[in-house]
């Protein structure tokens, strides 16, 4: 097909030109409605925005970048991560523990973060995601030590030096042990005090503009930290505020006991009761929901966060991906903390949701295709983003990552370069391109903090990981 026969070609571009040109790609899987690959592919992107897509000849541009023998997709999004636990990864007590466990072995060595720590070990999470074709990023950080600081501008301004996009969400925890839930006392605030910091996050951070690099959500941890009426009342400012909500939600079993042990009811219904069950919630994990909660869960709108390593690790199951999609549920693509998933790959996790969806629905029901559907639109969904973010088309964000084909790992792989790209690797991105400014070239990333901030992050490791022994 010539670039003339697409929407949005060469001869649509204002004089021809545009600010960056990613060009001669073996395919560009545009993952538009209409799901276009397009072989000898190019990408135009102007002013950080998609400004054309076509075959053959490609137009002008400032920055050209050669994707000869490249797959091109939109750049990978990032549902749930906690970044700060990557100060705390592959700890070796942690590793043999199920959730709570684990948690409550973790706890301790968290309650030591601050604004440094949050700041450093956000940087080194954005560029490990940035290298994996990652383009936006939410984060979940739900805990804040009393005395800190500001640990979401700390991570905010991090993702800013990098240049990626983040969706941080201002999380919280009110529900301590002494009140029958798991963390800590010194690590929950006041109901009051959490909601007065929510508002106050948005209003700061918060950027409705179209192609925004910033935006900020609304995420009490998880029903077994928050109280009821912290859920309630959470849901009721994300209305109010128009922002989005996002919290933890049938993780295990652990987590299905305690929902009936303590609010009398399994985690679904609890969601409906208070206020959650609305298309502005997004839940991470969704391990455990029961059919006729599926139904709901797509009748509501409500999105999920697929955690495939994190679920491993921990042992909680294998979340039931190809019912929630086709009961209507967004299914997104999470990394989930670095003490869990240890890897912050969403080309791994993009893998591994594959697999399992074979391994679990049959080997006709996961292919890469699905999941590459669900690291892009998925997440775009998951975060609200829908036909700006995820897609390659005129007006979507510039946002592309280049996957190189070629080399030892990939010999034979000619026919499919969309299936090549997650049955054989494993792969780096090649490059990311975040608004339209290549962040990664050549499997490297741009900025010339890297030496330094892994410095700084092996220092702030060690602090928190000795403090607790």
């Amino acid at each position: 097909m010539a670039d003339a026969d697409l929407p949005g070609g060469a001869a649509d571009l204002p004089g021809g030109a545009a600010d960056l040109v990613v060009r001669g790609a073996r395919c560009v899987a545009t993952m538009d409605a209409d799901r276009r690959e397009l072989s000898d592919g190019w990408v135009a992107v102007t002013d950080g925005f998609v400004s054309a897509v076509g075959t053959g000849d490609a137009p002008d541009a400032a920055t050209v970048i050669d994707a000869t023998d490249c797959l091109v997709t939109p750049g990978l999004v990032n549902a749930h991560h906690h970044l700060f636990q990557n100060l705390t990864r592959a700890y070796p007590p942690m590793t043999d523990k199920p959730l709570f466990g684990w948690l409550q072995s973790l706890y301790p060595l968290w309650r030591t973060i601050d604004a440094e720590s949050v700041h450093v070990s956000a940087w080194v999470g954005l560029a490990e995601l940035a290298l994996s074709g990652c383009t936006t990023s939410t984060d979940h950080l739900y805990l804040h030590p009393r005395g800190a600081g500001d640990l979401l501008t700390a991570e905010i301004d991090a993702a800013r030096d990098l240049g990626i996009r983040f969706h941080p969400t201002r999380g919280s925890m009110s529900l301590s042990e002494k009140d029958g839930g798991l963390p800590p006392d010194d690590v929950v605030a006041d109901d009051d005090e959490i909601l007065a910091a929510c508002e106050e996050a948005v209003a700061r951070h918060h950027d409705r503009s179209s192609g925004a690099m910033t935006r900020v959500a609304l995420a009490p941890c998880s029903p077994f930290s928050v109280t009821e009426d912290l859920m309630v009342r959470t849901a009721e400012l994300a209305e109010r505020l128009d922002v989005r909500l996002h919290t933890h939600f049938a993780e295990n079993a652990e987590d299905d006991e305690f929902s009936l042990a303590t609010f009398g009811c399994r985690p679904m219904e609890y969601l409906e009761r208070t206020g959650w069950c609305t298309d502005r919630t997004w839940v991470a994990h969704c391990v455990m929901p029961e059919p006729d909660e599926i139904r709901r869960l797509g009748a509501a709108g409500v999105s999920a966060a697929h955690c495939p390593s994190s679920n491993l690790i921990l042992s909680s199951g294998i979340a039931p991906v190809v019912d929630l999609r086709a009961a209507g549920v967004h299914v997104g693509l999470g990394v989930d903390g670095s003490s869990s998933a240890d890897s912050a790959s969403l080309w791994l996790e993009a893998r591994q949701a594959m697999l399992l969806t074979k391994l679990r629905d049959g080997a006709a029901s996961g292919s890469a295709r699905m999941a590459l559907e669900i690291a892009t639109l998925g997440g775009a969904a998951c975060l609200g983003r829908q036909g700006e973010l995820g897609v390659i088309e005129p007006g979507a964000v510039g946002d592309l990552a280049v996957w190189s084909l070629t080399g030892p790992s990939y010999a034979g792989a000619l026919a499919d370069p969309v299936e090549a790209w997650l049955r054989c690797g494993p792969a780096s991105a090649r490059d990311t391109i975040v608004h339209g400014r290549p962040i990664v070239r050549a499997g490297a990333l741009e900025s010339p903090a890297v030496e330094t901030m892994l410095a700084e992050h092996a220092r702030l490791a060690a602090r928190v990981q000795r403090l607790a022994e």
